[in-house]
């Protein structure tokens, strides 16, 4: 077998094939289906500071090749999370990590405080594709002044693994990228999802409750790996590649294109098991072209 294992900043995986935030529960839920140890880590869905109730349905809406959501960040907060859900997965044998939101900078530093806490929680992700509230409902991650400034109040209070999750709704991701870099991100993992609609023609309205929603899965994946390619070229830290990754040859594109660890979405919700056929499908495949270690093809695209 060929060497799996990566490090992300601190954090070494043991194969670098995660589940996306919000495609994946908090794992528990899909322990009957996969083995959750042979994952080399899973990234919870969404929690913040405090419960929010998420966005009126439907919030989720079936497109070519894709699918469309406005889930609204539905969770129970992050006390929550720290009292029930950590005492389930605390003893599982992988990496558990945190995908974490919020409404501004402060609120995203107290959220990941109490996650640094959780001894057996290595990492956190930062979402910044969250409106900012304090400045009209722009995203954090629309700017790269409003992106370093969560990543800055976090790093104050939070020690451990930083991977900050970028938009795609920019006109420079690589500047973003960068920007949260020097604020001391040790990681990026990209992409979110893109802004999309789909309209009903009999009813004349769109198919999502709030109009518009998150575009994921094959469709995306072209962009996904374009952007890859264009931030692991303008940072020194490590980049998590994700968008509409189904296959291990999925896969290996991103880590070509200069990903050092994956994440895999929406294919969770049409095969449960994805991620470890993903990850044996490329095992296979560097044995097949006599490579000794994942390592030997990450960034090989110039």
């Amino acid at each position: 077998m060929a060497k799996l294992n990566v490090n992300i900043g601190g954090l070494e995986l043991k194969n670098p094939v995660m589940t996306a935030s919000g495609t994946f529960g908090y794992g528990v839920e899909f322990q009957d289906f996969v083995s959750l140890e042979d994952i080399g880590g899973i990234i919870v869905k969404g929690t913040t500071l405090n419960h929010r109730e998420g966005n009126d349905y439907p919030r989720m809406a079936e497109t070519a090749s894709g699918m469309l959501n406005c889930v609204g960040l539905q969770n129970k907060g992050v006390d929550y999370f720290c009292e029930h859900i950590y005492p389930e997965i605390k003893d599982i044998k992988t990496n558990f990590i945190v995908n974490v939101s919020g409404s501004s900078p402060e609120d995203y530093g107290e959220c990941a405080a109490r996650i640094n806490d959780l001894e057996n929680i290595p990492a956190i992700e930062l979402n910044i594709s969250c409106p900012n509230v304090k400045h009209g409902g722009m995203a954090f991650g629309t700017s790269a002044e409003g992106a370093a400034s969560v990543v800055r109040e976090v790093r104050k209070r939070y020690g451990k693994t930083l991977i900050v999750k970028l938009s795609p709704n920019v006109t420079d991701i690589a500047e973003i990228a960068r920007a949260v870099e020097a604020e001391g991100a040790d990681s990026v993992s990209l992409i979110n999802t893109l802004m999309g609609m789909a309209i009903d023609i009999e009813k004349r309205k769109s198919l999502l409750s709030i109009g518009t929603g998150g575009l994921s899965g094959p469709a995306v994946k072209p962009v996904a790996l374009r952007m890859v390619h264009q931030v692991s070229k303008a940072v020194k830290i490590p980049v998590v590649g994700l968008g509409g990754i189904c296959t291990a040859k999925d896969a290996i594109e991103f880590f070509m294109a200069g990903a050092t660890a994956i994440e895999i979405g929406t294919a969770n919700f049409l095969d449960p098991a994805v991620t470890v056929k993903v990850r044996d499908g490329i095992d296979q495949w560097l044995d097949s072209h006599g490579c000794e270690s994942i390592k030997d093809i990450i960034g090989v695209i110039e």
